[in-house]
């Protein structure tokens, strides 16, 4: 699908917030624990939004009409902390595992035509992050269990191609690679580039927000902070792929703990999220030029549309802690 050019100095004074999405579930039976959405994915058409719950399952809404796809659920043994949609919209993934009892990850994919599952059997422990090759043909994993696995998602064997892959910490975030031929790995203790096992370290500490290559993987982004700072990363820096410790341009400040990131897919636009301080910002990415900041109460998540014309992200809090909102801008 052909992607439309973002113009981010038309975007500032354009943005409403249009579609709010709440979770309806039945009353949650696992004590004071309440349900909530963790992840998001836009399908490549952009009309359909899908999303994972603390309630076992992934759900998915038609955009144009705001209302939920009942029957398109994607029902699971455990909570879901990851979802992801293939870009040729055949597979919704989901990835998850159980908070109290953190002893199986639970991945399966569902094919959207016909609702038939498969299941990925390895990690001990949540599956926290995936991420779909362009191709279609693999799918990462990133777990709790400090592993990270590549399967191919092509056949209906569910077999590993690649992997475990040590880290040193909770897998935070997997990337392909826009060539399909490495992946980007981000732990709570560093971060790696592999290039189907040859192993490039950073000396990193990141927090729990995505990682992304950009046009023709030239560079990777991400929220990040080097040893010697003693605060949360607030920043976001371009590193060059080839060199991976070499930083490209000047960084992104949002200037308070960075938890969520989005990039577009022209590479156009960048929304960061700052949960504990109740902010998303909104980038140029080339001129680093902030566009626009908008105060809401605790965002979790983000993703920007396959058009850039829609920002997507979760919310959480003790009063709603399952709402979803979407904001648009009109070119």
């Amino acid at each position: 699908m052909a992607l439309g050019s973002t113009q981010p100095t038309a975007i500032a004074n354009k943005l409403v917030d249009i579609v709010i999405l709440d979770d309806e579930q039945p009353t949650y039976d696992k004590g004071d624990k309440k349900p909530q959405f963790t992840s998001i994915s836009y399908f490549p058409d952009g009309k359909q939004i899908v999303g994972g719950s603390t309630y076992n399952s992934a759900r998915r809404w038609d955009l144009q009409t705001g209302e939920e796809i009942k029957d398109a659920q994607v029902v699971c043994e455990r909570e879901v902390w990851a979802v992801a949609v293939s870009s040729d919209s055949r597979w919704v993934i989901v990835g998850g595992g159980d908070r109290d009892r953190n002893d199986v990850g639970e991945l399966k994919a569902c094919e959207v035509e016909t609702g038939m599952m498969k299941t990925f059997k390895g990690h001990s422990k949540i599956v926290s992050c995936i991420d779909v090759s362009v191709d279609n043909r693999l799918l990462a994993s990133g777990s709790f269990d400090h592993m990270a696995r590549i399967w191919d998602l092509s056949l209906n064997t569910g077999k590993l191609v690649a992997g475990p892959f040590e880290c040193a910490g909770i897998v935070g975030a997997v990337r392909f690679s826009q060539d399909s031929k490495k992946l980007a790995i981000k732990s709570s203790v560093h971060g790696r580039c592999l290039e189907w096992g040859n192993t490039v370290a950073v000396s990193t500490l990141l927090v729990d927000s995505p990682v992304f290559w950009t046009t023709n993987d030239r560079s990777i982004v991400a929220a990040f902070r080097f040893e010697d700072d003693s605060e949360d990363p607030t920043k976001i820096y371009e590193f060059d792929s080839s060199l991976i410790r070499e930083t490209v341009g000047a960084p992104f400040e949002h200037a308070q703990t960075i938890t969520g990131l989005a990039l577009s897919f022209d590479c156009a636009l960048l929304a960061s999220a700052s949960f504990y301080y109740n902010t998303i910002k909104l980038w140029a990415f080339k001129s680093r030029q902030l566009l626009a900041s908008f105060d809401i109460h605790n965002p979790r998540t983000l993703i920007l549309s396959p058009n850039s014309l829609q920002l997507a992200y979760t919310s959480f809090s003790t009063r709603d802690p399952h709402m979803r909102h979407s904001i648009q801008h009109h070119c």
